[in-house]
Parts: structure tokens; C-alpha cells; sequence
């Protein structure tokens, strides 16, 4: 379980305080698939990084399964559980994927393992394997590299910073089929995404607008919210 309480994150920027999110509450039970979605600026990413110990939050509280966590590292979080997939891959000069990829899978690393993730994610590994992840790989190349990543660690709690972005020529189906299977009662999967063809996979929602919870719930409760607002945003456009 991951709970959140009144969390808010505020910077200051040409002088005055600028709030980015506000006053947030959430509990993420175990078992979850939570998609994350929102306009542009509505606060998605830096919640994510809030959770993953990137930005520390100006009020509130963090818990994983009742344990105060809102203080701790991300390395202390991430022994803890919590993987990262970031939205824009670091590169790493002098890393190779097979190098990432043992790490990840820890003790069960054996190369057999890490071919079939990269399969998984549309990769050859006898192509990849041995790569650096430096300039010579596209951003599409190193963001499925990250996804596999993340998959590799199969973690408590994973988080993916819009997966699909980079990925034009992978089909969507081949990343709908990876969150439809990595999703188990004992974790919880969050991805932001602007992506309607990826709500399928979640089995919660969070929708967020100008730092705000505008709602929180099934997809059946939720979808109806977004839609609502585009429409009156493409009204408003037209009148």
C-alpha cells in the first residue's frame, strides 16, 4: 500500500510561489495499475519523482505499506522497492545494456533472462546486448532499454515516466501486452500517460488538472471527468 497525505510542492520562480501540486490524497493499494493523465503542467511527472524520492515536497506524507518514507534517499527507496523508468533515459558512457540489465535482475541474472525482456520490449538482445548506451542509440532505442529496465527489477512498485514517448515504431499493442502481464496482486504499476489507447491497462485512474485531484477511481469513474473537460475545452476553442 502506498498512501499519500496532503501533499503539496511549491517552488519559487521570478519571485513569487508557484504551486505545483496541492494538497494531494491518495491510497494505492497493492494489486494496482494506476494510470496517471492530466493536461500538460497538471503536476503528473513531478508527483511521480515526489513518490520515487527525486523532489523532496514542500508539506505532507508519504507511506509505503505505514512506514514514514517521506524523508528517505532514493537509494534507501529504491531498496525499499521502488524502480523509476524515466521519460527521457539517462546515457550512460561505457555501460553497456547487458551491464544494466545484470544489475537489474540481481541474482536471477543469466543472459537467457535478459534476452527474453528485451524481446519483450521489441529488441534483439544479440543486438543490443553488447551496446553502449551512449549518442550511437535513438532516444525510441534507449526508452525501450529503460522499459525493460524497470521490467527486469520487477519491483514492489514501478513507476514509468510516459513509456510510450520515443516509441513511434513499436506497436502500442506490444506495450499494452507488457502492462497487461507485469500487473500482479502483490504490486503496484504507475504510468503517466497522455495515452487513451493505455487506460485499458489500469484498473485506477488519477486525473489531474493544475496540480489538483480533479478525480480518483476506476476508469469507469474517471474517463467521463476527461471527457467532459475536453469537450468543454474544444467548445471554448470553437465559440
Amino acid at each position: 500500500m502506498l498512501k499519500i497525505e496532503n501533499l503539496s510542492y511549491t517552488i519559487e520562480e521570478n519571485g513569487k510561489l508557484n504551486c505545483i501540486l496541492q494538497n494531494i490524497n491518495l491510497e494505492i493499494p497493492d494489486g494496482t495499475t494506476l494510470i496517471i493523465t492530466g493536461p500538460n503542467g497538471s503536476g503528473k511527472s513531478t508527483l511521480a519523482k515526489i513518490i520515487m524520492g527525486i523532489l523532496q515536497p514542500t508539506q505532507g506524507k508519504i507511506y509505503l505499506n505505514d512506514k514514514d518514507i517521506t524523508n528517505l534517499s532514493i537509494t534507501d527507496r529504491a531498496k525499499m522497492g521502488i524502480a523509476y523508468a524515466f521519460q527521457q533515459p539517462i546515457r550512460f558512457k561505457g555501460v553497456n545494456t547487458k551491464d544494466i540489465m545484470t544489475k537489474a535482475l540481481g541474482e536471477s541474472a543469466k543472459v537467457n533472462n535478459s534476452c527474453d525482456i528485451l524481446s519483450s520490449v521489441g529488441l534483439c538482445a544479440r543486438d543490443y546486448l553488447d551496446r553502449e548506451l551512449n549518442n550511437s542509440l535513438s532516444g525510441g532505442e534507449l526508452k525501450r532499454i529503460e522499459i525493460a529496465t524497470a521490467l527486469a527489477r520487477n519491483a514492489p512498485i514501478t513507476i514509468y515516466d510516459e513509456p510510450e514517448a520515443g516509441i513511434d515504431i513499436w506497436s502500442f499493442n506490444g506495450l499494452v501486452d507488457i502492462f497487461t502481464k507485469c500487473s500482479a496482486k502483490d504490486k503496484i504499476n504507475i504510468i503517466i500517460s497522455h495515452q487513451e489507447r493505455l487506460f485499458g491497462v489500469a484498473n485506477r485512474m488519477l486525473y489531474l488538472r493544475a496540480g489538483r485531484v480533479i478525480k480518483y477511481g476506476t476508469p469507469s469513474q474517471v474517463m467521463p471527468e476527461i471527457r467532459a473537460n475536453s469537450i468543454c475545452k474544444k467548445l471554448s476553442r470553437e465559440v
